[in-house]
């Protein structure tokens, strides 16, 4: 809930906010009435049901179908999103936000790893902070070096390679900002 405080908080900077809402999609259905106990501040939109068919035991039901096609088109309306891309569901809840924002890279929050998919390019990362290696297994980075990152170990840490010091190893995951390639795409004349 730290990014879901933080987005309030700046959305609060310039107004206030009188329902903090958030949409909350799991497999877990306990864990819905335990986010209501522990945040009595926000309103949460859920259901219990879409929760117990995606279950282990029952997601490959119509049912679970159908709850994971809602909870992909709710994910993907929301002004902030907040979830883990190793799930298929939060990525493709991306893309969905992309549809809204044109580039909605500043409008989620992934609590595990970067975003993927098969068959993508390097994707590179960019120091902001100094890190000097605590261990062998760490790599030191200075402001501006540039960290090609192989993934992130949800522990505050992530693996990469240094490719101004040629080092590979693991870094403090907040020290680094992404790196977003802007490309230019192929425009066609609507009338041939």
């Amino acid at each position: 809930m730290i990014h879901v405080d933080e987005y309030y908080q700046r959305l609060e900077l310039k107004g206030p906010v009188k329902t903090k809402r958030v949409y909350l999609a799991t497999d877990e259905p306990k864990v819905i009435a335990e986010a209501k106990q522990a945040y009595p501040d926000y309103v949460f939109v859920s259901d219990v049901d879409i929760a117990k068919s995606a279950s282990v035991t029952s997601r490959y039901s119509d049912a679970s179908l159908r709850g994971i096609i809602l909870d992909i088109y709710f994910l993907g309306q929301t002004d902030f999103l907040v979830c883990t891309f190793s799930s298929q569901v939060c990525r493709v809840a991306y893309e969905v936000m992309n549809t809204i924002h044109s580039d909605a890279s500043s409008w989620f929050r992934s609590l595990d790893d970067i975003y993927y998919f098969g068959g993508q390019h390097a994707h590179n990362q960019r120091a902001i902070y100094e890190h000097k290696a605590q261990s062998r297994e760490e790599i030191s980075m200075r402001p501006g070096d540039v960290i090609g990152i192989a993934g992130n170990h949800w522990d505050g840490y992530s693996l990469g390679l240094n490719r101004v010091t040629n080092k590979r190893g693991l870094y403090p995951s907040f020290k680094v900002e992404e790196i977003i390639d802007i490309v230019k795409l192929p425009s066609y004349d609507e009338n041939s």
